[in-house]
């Protein structure tokens, strides 16, 4: 249908339909795939929202959140890696009972 309600003749359809799959083609291939993939980076590295938000040029942290809230760590997954740290930063010291016995 064309924007005054009359359907459109079948070669103006079918153009509109290959600019429009050539678009989304590029949406999903080009840039958009690239700042996905920047988000995604950033996001694995623990920055936070709101300044994934700025640098992607949002205006709304929102916006950034809804949209790459799939891509951010589960809590599970941090408190993991966090406990992970701390046990293993602890088993390098060389400050445990050994020490305190002069050994």
């Amino acid at each position: 249908m064309s924007t005054f309600g009359s359907p459109l003749s079948w070669p103006l359809a079918s153009s509109r339909s290959r600019r429009r799959g050539k678009a989304q083609a590029a949406r999903e291939h080009g840039m958009h795939a690239l700042r996905h993939f920047y988000a995604s980076v950033l996001l694995d590295a623990g920055e936070n929202i709101k300044a994934l938000s700025q640098y992607l040029g949002h205006s709304d942290p929102g916006f950034t959140f809804r949209v790459y809230t799939h891509l951010l760590p589960s809590s599970e997954g941090q408190t993991r890696r966090a406990i992970n740290e701390v046990c293993e930063a602890a088993a390098l010291r060389s400050d445990g009972p050994q020490t305190a016995q002069g050994r």
